[in-house]
């Protein structure tokens, strides 16, 4: 754990991480591409999807390098792990580039570690196809070896980092499970949100008309403030833009319109009650 805070606070990285993040933008700007490798459409980070059909068929493919006979299907993992390998990276880059500088600092070396993972399983693939199987399994177990370097630093970025997490999913437990009143409604602009307190949990309210609904005020992306973003569309298709990163949620219930977040915004149960407004949780 102290190696992982030393490379947390290495600054060293930075001028590295910095044009890789610039590089890594640059080249996804189209939005409807940015919201599908953040898997926004799918509803939480597609990055750990993708990583499971290179993880899995490096992993069978040792297996079966130990057992005699399997040289062929062990040489057909080998490829078609290595071959899926650019779309997890893609997703990837792209969740690693809106992340804080200590994260990425992580993220680069995890990054890394997988490249040197990916490098020795397709020198293990040519080694098997031209017939130098010995070699080919020698390879494949040194991939495997800092594939495993490269997952326990992935694990240690969702885990301990919260990255990839929506890290306003926690608040909703500090939400009081009795009604809590607010304010009356017409203290609440009509079509545009308003920020209200609950428990010392910041939240965004959202009046239309009679109808209220209300959202943790934090994103759950990067924590920006949500109450201080741009406001599009009207009505039940309002949303909010997020200040910081630019994840698009739909005011009237949460929901995840563009990322980078790639999960909906959580929720509080609202009504209107003697002309008051009260919140509790779901």
């Amino acid at each position: 754990m102290r190696m992982m805070t030393r490379l947390e606070e290495a600054r060293s990285l930075d001028p590295v991480s910095d044009r890789l993040q610039a590089a890594v933008q640059a080249v996804a700007r189209p939005r409807l591409l940015r919201d599908l490798l953040h898997g926004t459409w799918l509803g939480h980070s597609l990055h750990p999807v993708l990583v499971q059909l290179p993880v899995g068929s490096f992993v069978s493919a040792a297996v079966l390098d130990l057992l005699p006979g399997r040289r062929r299907a062990a040489t057909t993992l080998i490829a078609v792990g290595t071959a899926a390998v650019a779309p997890a990276v893609a997703a990837g880059l792209l969740d690693w580039s809106q992340l804080t500088r200590d994260r990425r600092r992580v993220g680069l070396v995890h990054a890394g570690a997988n490249a040197v993972a990916t490098g020795l399983y397709a020198a293990s693939l040519f080694a098997r196809l031209r017939g130098r199987t010995a070699r080919g399994k020698a390879l494949g177990f040194a991939g495997l070896s800092v594939a495993g370097l490269g997952a326990y630093l992935g694990g240690h970025l969702s885990y301990a980092l919260s990255a990839g997490v929506n890290q306003a999913a926690p608040e909703i437990a500090r939400i009081p499970q009795e009604w809590t009143p607010v304010g009356s409604l017409a203290s609440l602009p009509d079509g545009s949100p308003a920020v209200r307190t609950v428990a010392d949990v910041s939240v965004l309210v959202y009046r239309r008309g009679d109808r209220v609904s209300a959202l943790i005020e934090r994103c759950g992306h990067e924590t920006g403030p949500l109450g201080k973003g741009e406001v599009t569309g009207s009505g039940a298709d309002a949303c909010v833009v997020c200040p910081w990163h630019g994840s698009v949620f739909r005011l009237a219930d949460g929901a995840v319109v563009h990322g980078p977040a790639a999960s909906d915004q959580p929720v509080l149960r609202a009504r209107v009650r003697d002309g008051m407004v009260e919140l509790c949780r779901p």
